[in-house]
């Protein structure tokens, strides 16, 4: 059994989309990135490649590299899978932890779960996704950014 850690934050912005496990949020700001900046996905990338040892997302996806400029995260979440199952790796489960202030994201952590079961061909049981505020502390807590942790454990 392997055992990786990811954690992504991104600062809130006008005029982008919210896109949070692959679904998209109403709300009146979106996160700010080279890619959709999906932050849980971004932390459940890094959490699967400590996981198999096979680096971090800056270095699958450089933010000053154009091919990924706006990519959805989702695309990049499909690289890393093919390279993990390349490696003979099986994902045995993933926990995660989104922190906004707002929007609240409870109601939408069910289709996220089904969004990114899908993507990783795993069984909604084999992926948890917690949604918490920061009780108004720090940049997350003042609605200035949104973050994410993630811990992923594969063979």
């Amino acid at each position: 059994m392997r055992i990786g850690h990811g954690y992504d934050i991104h600062k809130l912005a006008e005029d982008r989309k919210l896109i949070i496990g692959g679904v998209e949020i109403p709300y009146s700001k979106g996160l700010l990135g080279h890619t959709d900046a999906d932050v849980l996905i971004h932390a459940i990338i890094d959490a699967l490649l400590g996981a198999s040892g096979l680096g971090d997302i800056g270095q699958y996806f450089p933010d000053n590299d154009p091919k990924w400029k706006d990519a959805k995260s989702l695309d990049l979440l499909e690289v890393v899978f093919i390279s993990l199952k390349n490696k003979g790796h099986i994902i045995v489960n993933i926990d995660s932890t989104v922190i906004a202030q707002e929007p609240k994201l409870a109601k939408y952590t069910p289709q996220m779960k089904d969004v990114l079961s899908k993507a990783l061909a795993i069984k909604d049981s084999q992926i948890n996704i917690k949604a918490k505020t920061n009780e108004g502390l720090d940049s997350v807590g003042e609605k200035n950014a949104i973050c994410a942790y993630a811990v992923a454990s594969i063979l």
